[in-house]
């Protein structure tokens, strides 16, 4: 609560569409450094944050149950989800 007012964390949206551009800008430049073979193809990045943007642990672009941006884990081909029943 701030000033009286409460303040809701958006839960549903990716780095990308929230106000911090610095942090979307170093995370870009991580993805984008990332070496091919490491990458989950296209396709299965985009499914993968569409699981993610359902997702009751997705918080302000983080996951709450690991702390990572899920840009960059779903980005990740040989990584998954970090809860107990795994998503992706």
């Amino acid at each position: 609560m701030e000033n009286g007012i409460q303040l809701n964390k958006c839960r549903k949206c990716l780095l990308y569409e929230l106000a911090d551009k610095a942090a979307f800008e170093s995370v870009k430049s991580y993805l984008e450094a990332m070496p091919a073979q490491q990458k989950a193809d296209e396709a299965e990045y985009q499914r993968r944050l569409d699981i993610c943007r359902g997702c009751d642990s997705l918080l302000s672009a983080m996951c709450r149950k690991c702390g990572c941006y899920v840009e960059i884990r779903a980005a990740d081909k040989d990584a998954h989800c970090p809860r107990t029943i795994p998503l992706w």
